[in-house]
């Protein structure tokens, strides 16, 4: 293989690089009381999204789960959110909750002495 053509194949592209901006701005408080922040930060399922999603920093990350913990605590946020995750799987956990489960009675001889 010649030279030229292998050190070709490892040249990076020239194409621009352009990092997005972060959704929290520098006058945006991370605080538990700010709703709109917090749940630009949370899925459908109520789950905390990762900091590549966010386009966050790491201390605006650690920031943020902090809030967000602190408004579920104070029921501003709920854990899960039901109404878009499956309904089956609702369905499933209900009747595990109404299902009563009986222990089978275990007869005892009574020792004769």
């Amino acid at each position: 293989m010649d030279k030229s053509k292998y050190k070709r194949l490892f040249l990076k592209s020239k194409k621009s690089f352009r990092r997005s901006l972060s959704p929290i701005q520098s006058g945006d408080r991370i605080d538990y009381k700010n709703m709109s922040l917090l749940s630009r930060c949370i899925s459908q399922q109520g789950k905390i999204l990762s900091r590549r999603v966010n386009r966050l920093t790491l201390k605006q990350h650690r920031l943020i789960t902090i809030a967000i913990k602190q408004a579920r605590i104070l029921s501003l946020l709920p854990f899960v959110n039901w109404k878009t995750s499956d309904k089956n799987e609702k369905k499933k956990i209900e009747k595990r909750k109404s299902t009563t489960r009986t222990t089978p009675r275990v007869l005892k001889k009574k020792n004769k002495n």
